[in-house]
């Protein structure tokens, strides 16, 4: 029988989701800024609810291409609202655009996506004390030092728990259970990508 984290039994979108990406670092610019801005509207919703509508979303917003979202104006506003493939919020739409014409202004100052976003990765996970013992927390100081960078770059419906979120999810930690069977894997291809890098000191 294989072992799996909890979160990921009941629905075979999570199964697969938890199964193939999951804590699989992530070095695509495009995935990067994906779910940085998939994250920021699934606040408030489950992430069943974003990843159901995810091949929607891709197709909404140029499969989250920096430099063509950076790109959007108002009218892309307005057809984004029209869409029902996608969560129809305002808010979310022209934070996505605002966030990608950050996201430009941080490739122009310091050169790559991907290195910037890879420099915030943690070695060893961080856990908070419970009464059962070490848990997993929803916000670390990592996570919120990165969205107080982000913050104060611009960037929009970043918060700490969103960030913790994002950093599980693309790999920057390892919050696999240690019994699930995707836990060693993941720390393999982790310290792939980790190797050479300089991580940040908070």
């Amino acid at each position: 029988m294989v072992t799996r984290c909890n979160w990921s039994t009941g629905h075979d979108d999570l199964l697969d989701y938890h199964d193939h990406e999951w804590g699989r670092p992530t070095t695509d610019p495009n995935r990067l800024f994906e779910k940085i801005c998939l994250e920021g509207f699934q606040s408030g919703l489950s992430w069943l609810t974003i990843l159901r509508k995810r091949e929607a979303f891709r197709a909404a917003f140029a499969d989250f291409d920096v430099e063509r979202v950076a790109g959007f104006d108002d009218a892309d506003v307005e057809r984004l609202l029209g869409d029902a493939g996608i969560i129809r919020h305002r808010g979310k739409i022209e934070a996505t655009i605002n966030n990608a014409k950050r996201a430009r202004e941080l490739i122009e100052a310091d050169g790559s996506l991907v290195d910037w976003i890879w420099s915030w990765a943690l070695v060893d996970p961080e856990r908070v004390d419970g009464p059962d013992g070490p848990t997993i927390p929803t916000a670390t100081g990592r996570s919120t030092a990165l969205a107080k960078e982000l913050k104060s770059r611009g960037w929009r419906f970043f918060g700490p728990t969103t960030a913790y979120a994002f950093m599980q999810s693309e790999g920057l930690t390892n919050d696999h259970d240690a019994g699930c069977f995707a836990h060693d894997a993941c720390e393999e291809e982790r310290a792939v990508v980790l190797a050479g890098r300089e991580l940040r000191l908070l």
